[in-house]
């Protein structure tokens, strides 16, 4: 009998459903690594929910195989769920990634007291040999410094993963992509390329990095008050060109906003956002400075109730508020799902009658992201002979999977796949495996829990249509309800006193009807008044809100 070759596994856990959470495994033998570990912001059908993770428990089943973790860059999608991981982790893993991205990490695992993290700084070109996998980074441009795509062998074949990019030529930080590297590796042999799928629905290019600086210095030079630039607090090139902009003309820039200021002082730091002291202000300090002289970098681009520019604009803020002399930019593109928070946010800025600039009126954001003609290079740079669509809603994966078929792949050397499907890996051919647990665990306050759909379901119908308590003391004798009463909380009636008194004779009769059907069973009565309130208020209202019964024996 054939022993059948070993296979390298690559099984994504998240990153395939939506722009998060971005989680990948790959695995030979007893040798495994992880690529990034992210995280996704909740949708507006996940009432209560503070944070959305992939859910690693492959991982956790297999630690003693985990020879270490590689972030490809520092964006919460690739690094928010390090620190849940790490602390369900028994042992300390080392986690490999540029200055800035570790820099970024040890603010977060510092929020949630995780000592002396294995972390370990690589560089464009660090070369690393962890178990049976050679590992190559090599630089890529995006939307924030240190981005890396790696190149990964073993001895079943080797794999591409380019993290997120974009084929900048002129990019702030003068560092462009490692093009030579890619040709290298090209050289030596691809197998599979796994490669950004974020724009693949969009022609074209995506425009330089360096295209924002100039209509930026515009705006904010002719803005006759402050101007307020909401934006990433990540997105280190940004911030950039916002201090460059502001101190070319003279103007003083106040940071607000946690992370804000959080990652403008590690980029600081570690030499990677440049602004002399002198031109930086605390927001407390802004009276005694003319408005025409201030620039305020703030969070906010993607509609949150609570950051710095929500509040400031709702006047909510600690120091500072925005008022019609003022101008704003909202130098961002809303994450899918976000437009309306976005939305509302502009509309609220509005009726205060500042002036908005966003990218529909203005260049004040390009995406980090490559379009379908950079997709393409990368393809035909690579020459890879098995491609795999990642980072992206199903439609992005989809429509790379087509550009794959048009730069000459054959359909069958295509997997778009989704989290928790394998892929194995022999002799440099790629088929499907069986694919392994999968799915999302929710950040709820201080609780990290499995995806629970009756909460979400009760949170939902509670956020929809209300609340209806009936609370019903009842003689242990026989059963007869001696005090009924009935409030009602979120629903549009819930003031109407004789619908309520209706609703409680309602809950007597059925009380009165049970107990001589079925006797003592508190159980019964509580669904019987559920039941029987429910139809009441439906017969009544056309509402469905959440019942809920209280039954007592007094």
């Amino acid at each position: 009998m054939v022993k059948k070759k070993q296979a390298l596994k690559i099984i994504p856990l998240g990153g395939l459903d939506g722009i998060g959470k971005n989680m990948t495994v790959f695995e030979y033998g007893q040798d495994m690594v992880l690529i990034d570990a992210g995280l996704m912001f909740p949708d507006d059908d996940q009432p209560g929910i503070d944070l959305v993770l992939p859910d690693y428990t492959y991982v956790l089943e297999n630690e003693d195989k985990l020879r270490g973790i590689l972030i490809t860059h520092g964006h919460e999608d690739h690094t928010g769920a390090l620190p849940y991981l790490l602390k369900d982790l028994r042992s300390k893993v080392p986690i490999y990634a540029s200055k800035l991205t570790l820099g970024i990490i040890t603010g977060k695992l510092e929020e949630h007291k995780i000592n002396q993290p294995r972390l370990r700084e690589v560089q464009n070109g660090t070369h690393l040999n962890l178990g049976a996998f050679s590992i190559d980074f090599f630089s890529v441009t995006h939307s924030i410094p240190g981005a890396f795509g790696i190149y990964l062998r073993t001895p079943a074949g080797s794999v591409l993963h380019t993290g997120d990019f974009k084929l900048d030529q002129t990019p702030i930080d003068g560092i462009t992509p490692n093009y030579q590297a890619i040709g290298r590796f090209a050289t030596m042999g691809i197998d599979l390329l796994m490669s950004d799928s974020t724009n693949a629905n969009l022609p074209g290019f995506t425009p330089s990095e360096a295209t924002v600086g100039t209509p930026l210095r515009h705006i904010i030079q002719r803005a006759k008050g402050r101007v307020f630039v909401a934006c990433f607090s990540s997105h280190i090139h940004r911030l950039q060109q916002v201090c460059d902009a502001a101190t070319a003309v003279g103007r003083k820039v106040v940071v607000t906003g946690r992370s804000m200021v959080t990652n403008t002082q590690v980029a600081r730091d570690l030499g990677y956002l440049h602004i002399d002291e002198k031109d930086l202000i605390d927001a407390y300090d802004t009276p005694d400075i003319p408005d025409d002289k201030i620039v305020v970098l703030c969070t906010g681009s993607q509609g949150e109730p609570m950051s710095a520019l929500a509040r400031m604009a709702s006047g909510e803020h600690k120091s500072l508020r925005i008022t019609a002399d003022d101008t704003v930019i909202i130098s961002a593109t809303p994450v899918p799902g976000n437009e309306k928070s976005v939305q509302g946010v502009i509309n609220e800025l509005s009726k205060i009658g500042c002036r908005v600039f966003d990218k529909t009126n203005a260049t004040v954001h390009v995406s980090g992201h490559g379009r379908q003609e950079e997709l393409k290079l990368m393809l035909a740079m690579t020459k890879p002979n098995y491609f795999m669509p990642v980072h992206g809603e199903a439609v992005h994966l989809r429509a790379h999977a087509d550009l794959g078929e048009k730069m000459g792949l054959k359909p069958d050397h295509i997997f778009v796949a989704n989290n928790g499907d394998t892929l194995e890996m022999r002799d440099g051919k790629v088929s499907w495996g069986e694919p392994v647990e999968s799915g999302v665990v929710y950040v709820d306050g201080l609780n990290v829990t499995d995806a629970d759909p009756v909460v979400l379901r009760d949170r939902q119908k509670l956020a929809e249509d209300g609340l209806v308590t009936a609370v019903v003391a009842v003689s242990k004798r026989g059963h007869r309800a001696t005090e009924v009463d009935v409030s009602a909380r979120g629903v549009s009636y819930a003031g109407d006193e004789s619908l309520l008194e209706e609703a409680a004779d309602n809950v007597r009769q059925t009380v009165e009807r049970t107990a001589k059907s079925d006797g003592i069973a508190i159980d019964q009565l509580r669904k019987s008044v559920r039941g029987s309130l429910s139809n009441f208020l439906w017969s009544k209202t056309h509402t469905r809100p959440m019942v809920i019964p209280v039954v007592m024996e007094v």
